[in-house]
């Protein structure tokens, strides 16, 4: 028996008010489109999807028709979609149905979800296809069992888990990262944590992180597998190999096979114009150092561009702004989205020949040292708590982030 593995779909993604904004959005729709065919193809007996299907839990109609759409030759293959909930498909108003919930109701996905008894514990109830809702599934002897995003804390439920399942030949869908593994900064567990479900669980297919990555026990063997994400979410994506996991289950033992996808080109690179004595030697030479990086990309899509500005220079470093180097880049290039952090450092002539600089993020980090040294107990902690202080600010600004997750970064620091 064959089925594949994929997560961290992000139906719905794109760049607001960017001229690529249609497309961007095409790209994810595009890629489960991918995934869909390959699996109909194969002839699979199912297909897992180990959350954040959408980028968002409260998504536009026309994202749902057009999921709908996307999934439709899979239902009318007879192969099921078996799903979770991610961090990203999650809302937190109970009062409506989710649109995952929706998808589950209309027969387009199985989505698992357990129930907790008034201890507290795991029950994985048979999924029930009238309601759409259930915590488990059996398919030719396989038993497939559902868990969604429970935050920071997940370690801690390992071992309920385990004591809620008392079957064999048994799967794990799990929405979690295992430190270590995964780039994520929250919502992961600790390796050893994960460990026992190697005990209860034949394969345990995971999803958060958008790296590949496979997880093995003490002894060596594999045991929990991260797909990532089949299309490119983020900038800094652009390292990880990009595609889902094809599984073969035979008598008993699961073999994988890593199927790459074809994301779009996504170029991150830093531009030195170290020495520039005004703007316009510095836009001369920001336009040379791009065309050379934009020269390397063979891939004939608009790719996604981000560009870091670094260097010391000798005029204000907001006569480059924004729009300046944008319009200096459609002169060279038809991108689907730039994205530009300006880190230049402006060199003054102080006392004695002396030369000063800042840079915002300087800047920042010295008015954060003032703060945080003002207080007698924080004295000597200044690096690590402005680091900390950098890495929730981080955090926030991505979005996706709950109370518990900032708690448990706080508590992993301290």
């Amino acid at each position: 028996m064959q089925f594949i593995h994929t997560a961290d779909i992000h139906l719905g993604k794109t760049y607001r008010n960017s001229p690529g904004e249609a497309d961007r959005y095409e790209d994810f729709f595009r890629c489960l489109s991918g995934v869909v065919a390959d699996a109909i193809a194969a002839k699979v007996a199912f297909v897992l999807i180990g959350g954040d299907l959408f980028h968002v839990g409260q998504i536009l109609p026309r994202t749902f028709a057009k999921t709908i759409e996307t999934l439709q030759p899979l239902k009318d293959a007879g192969i099921p979609c078996i799903a979770i909930e991610g961090n990203h498909d999650w809302i937190h108003r109970r009062d409506n149905i989710s649109w995952m919930e929706a998808l589950s109701q209309m027969g387009y996905i199985c989505l698992l979800r357990p129930s907790r008894t008034e201890e507290g514990n795991y029950r994985f109830d048979p999924f029930d296809e009238e309601s759409g809702m259930g915590g488990q599934i059996e398919i030719n002897g396989l038993n497939i069992y559902g868990l969604g995003y429970i935050g920071a804390q997940a370690g801690h439920h390992v071992e309920r888990i385990c004591a809620a399942v008392t079957t064999e030949n048994n799967l794990l869908l799990f929405h979690v990262g295992i430190w270590s593994y995964s780039p994520v900064e929250i919502g992961n567990m600790k390796i050893e944590e994960a460990h026992p479900l190697a005990e209860k669980f034949g394969y345990v297919a995971l999803g958060h992180g958008h790296k590949p990555y496979i997880v093995k026990t003490p002894e060596g063997k594999p045991y929990a597998y991260n797909p990532g994400s089949p299309e490119r979410v983020n900038f800094g994506e652009e390292k990880y190999a990009k595609g889902y996991y094809l599984v073969t289950l035979d008598d008993g033992d699961f073999s994988t096979e890593f199927r790459t996808t074809s994301p779009r080109p996504m170029i991150v690179s830093t531009i030195d114009l170290e020495g520039s004595e005004n703007a316009e030697e510095a836009l001369r030479s920001f336009t040379a150092q791009v065309k050379d990086k934009l020269s390397t990309e063979k891939d004939d899509r608009q790719p996604l561009l981000e560009l870091k500005l670094v260097g010391r220079i000798r005029f204000h470093p907001f006569e480059l702004g924004r729009e300046r180097l944008r319009l200096a880049l459609e002169e060279i290039a038809t991108l689907l989205h730039v994205e530009i952090k300006n880190h230049l450092s402006r060199v003054s002539n102080a006392a004695e020949g002396e030369t000063t600089k800042k840079s915002l993020a300087e800047i920042e980090q010295d008015v954060l040292r003032d703060l945080i040294g003002a207080g007698s107990e924080y004295q000597g902690r200044e690096d690590e708590l402005i680091r900390l202080s950098m890495m929730l600010r981080d955090s926030v600004q991505k979005g996706a982030v709950d109370g518990d997750d900032l708690l448990a970064l706080l508590d992993r620091e301290g």
